[in-house]
């Protein structure tokens, strides 16, 4: 059973936290009269192990270990050091939603790194905030707006049944724009937006041919007099009888 839900191997991606509760979850569902559960525990967590962890945990000074405990201890301080509880914890701190990253993948997301740093000493209205100011403009709006006002208002128990409540509906109706299907018989759905592409883009050219005729007819206007045929426009025509008549100041 321990192999089935894979035995810790000290890779890169690991996590250490993780593969003693799968441990634990499985040597504690066992019960041999006369054993204690410190010792079957200790019995067992060699097979948890494999490769370079369980060259590890056979180098250890023989009867160096008496009680799980300092097993366990052991353990995390071999492949879960300080520095790297110091790493994940700055992960926390400083989290910020990413480009493209829905709300429900950005509370998951956050809700993991808490889970792989159990020990970050982070208070839970801490790390409310945090999360919320990690958020982009428009989550935020959105997140108020569900919570009926500012999320940071409510108690840490509400704000996270809200959070929970709206990234849930978040991930059964995501917003993402889905790429057009292609239909049958050759045709193809084309989304709105590439249809509003399409008629701006239609728009524009009319918009240009339509300055470019009137452009043309005011340059014919101003290089041909239709009275005479000079180079003029009619109104300043000297054949022209109004012309005529405001030159000579007639009424």
């Amino acid at each position: 059973m321990l192999q089935t839900v894979g035995q810790f191997n000290r890779l890169p991606n690991e996590d250490p936290h993780l593969r003693l509760k799968f441990f634990l979850e499985v040597s504690d569902a066992f019960k041999i009269a006369g054993a204690t559960q410190d010792a079957l525990r200790l019995r067992l967590f060699p097979y948890s192990l494999r490769d370079r962890a369980r060259a590890w945990l056979n180098l250890l000074p023989f009867d160096s270990i008496t009680t799980w405990n300092e097993l366990a201890d052991k353990f995390l301080m071999k492949y879960f050091p300080p520095t790297k509880n110091a790493k994940l914890r700055n992960e926390i701190t400083s989290f910020h939603q990413l480009k493209d990253e829905s709300l429900y993948e950005a509370w998951e997301r956050f809700k993991e790194l808490l889970r792989r740093c159990p020990h970050h000493s982070i208070p839970c209205c801490i790390q409310l905030e945090t999360f919320y100011n990690g958020l982009n403009l428009s989550t935020r709006l959105m997140v108020d707006a569900s919570a009926n006002g500012a999320l940071l208002s409510k108690s840490y128990t509400e704000a996270y049944e809200i959070l929970e409540s709206i990234t849930n509906n978040n991930y059964q109706w995501p917003s993402t724009r889905q790429p057009a299907a292609r239909g049958s018989a050759g045709v193809h759905n084309i989304d709105a937006i590439t249809v509003l592409s399409a008629q701006v883009t239609s728009l524009t050219n009319m918009v240009k041919a339509m300055t470019a005729a009137t452009a043309t007819v005011k340059q014919v206007t101003e290089l041909s007099c239709v009275y005479c045929g000079e180079e003029h426009d009619f109104d300043n025509c000297l054949g022209n009888p109004a012309s005529v008549n405001y030159v000579g100041n007639f009424n």
